[in-house]
């Protein structure tokens, strides 16, 4: 497990959101890393390279919300978050998608599988943190 811990300055009820980033492209974990570290100090994120390694990791670390790349290798971002979402631990617990799969089509897929909501790649700065806010309850 690898991730960062921020150091809490910016808590809400003295308790940190665990994020659990599945993404596998190290240009797209380094830039969402460098936003959560910026952006949302109250935050401590945990990386899944692959889908196996993303349903594992959820029962592991257990996560207030779960970031989710659909087209991820060795079993995909859809099948992940359905075999996470079939667990009862995990009904109120949002899985955004965050994927370059935008086509006609995709985004409900990924809400078809389960995901709460979607986020199109390329990851623009600005529109994800509006974007996040909502699940951090983060005033940023």
């Amino acid at each position: 497990m690898n991730g960062i811990g921020m150091n809490g300055n910016g808590r809400k009820n003295g308790k940190l959101k665990r994020i659990l980033l599945a993404e596998d492209e190290e240009f797209t974990i380094d830039v969402l890393l460098d936003i959560f570290e910026a952006f949302f100090d109250h935050s401590e994120v945990c990386v899944a390279r692959d889908g196996h390694e993303a349903v594992n990791l959820a029962f592991e670390f257990k996560p207030d919300v779960i970031l989710m790349d659909l087209g991820l290798p060795k079993l995909d971002g859809w099948k992940a978050t359905r075999s996470i979402k079939s667990h009862k631990d995990f009904f109120n617990i949002p899985v955004l998608a965050i994927t370059a799969y935008a086509m006609v089509g995709d985004r409900e897929r990924a809400m078809e599988a389960g995901c709460d909501d979607y986020f199109a790649k390329p990851i623009e700065v600005d529109k994800f943190i509006r974007f996040m806010r909502p699940y951090l309850n983060s005033g940023g």
